[in-house]
């Protein structure tokens, strides 16, 4: 035996019983062993957020679904009122009383809508809109300003800052000028 002190590489990891054919194979298999874990990891986190998109989307059913019950809630009274209206005409000789019962009824149905935000667009005497508006009709007439609303067949209604349905109505428009050779005719039938 030597006395000559063995050398330390300083490299535990080297395995001195390893052979070519090991060295070359390992790094492979580190290398596949890590595509193997990111793999797992990345069809763990889509399986994820799968599972997210499917959690949000049920939430926002469930959050709608209970938004529109709050809102029937509120409307059910109304509803039964005007059953009740409807009964009481059977027997009803007072006309008068009938007609208060039901603008009872459309009292109540503004205050709830008053509580869920649901506002009534005033329309008449104000100017067109496209954005809350619909023209069904135009009425010439010199009476009003042309884009003045003169009636309207059907309410538009607002929910918050939201347009919920536009106004039917009637808008006033400029009558046409008479033609200019029956002005001047009439000018000389005169002298």
């Amino acid at each position: 035996m030597s006395d000559t002190p063995i050398e330390e590489t300083g490299d535990e990891s080297v395995d001195p019983t390893a052979t070519v054919e090991d060295a070359a194979i390992s790094p492979l298999t580190v290398l596949e062993e890590e595509r193997d874990k990111l793999k797992d990891q990345l069809l763990r986190t889509a399986a994820d957020f799968d599972n997210f998109r499917k959690r949000s989307r049920k939430d926002i059913e469930q959050a709608e679904r209970r938004g529109r019950e709050a809102i029937l809630r509120e409307v059910l009274p109304v509803i039964d009122n005007l059953e009740r209206a409807v009964a009481a005409t059977a027997d009803a000789t007072d006309i008068k009383a009938v007609r208060d019962g039901v603008e009872m009824v459309l009292r109540l149905f503004e205050d709830t809508a008053n509580r869920i935000d649901l506002k009534r667009l005033d329309s008449v005497g104000e100017r067109f809109d496209p954005n809350l508006h619909d023209a069904f009709q135009q009425i010439e007439t010199a009476d009003q300003a042309p884009g003045t609303i003169l009636q309207e067949y059907q309410s538009g209604y607002m929910l918050g800052d939201k347009l919920l349905r536009p106004a039917m109505v009637v808008v006033a428009r400029k009558p046409p000028d008479p033609p200019k050779e029956q002005a001047a005719g009439a000018v000389d039938e005169e002298e």
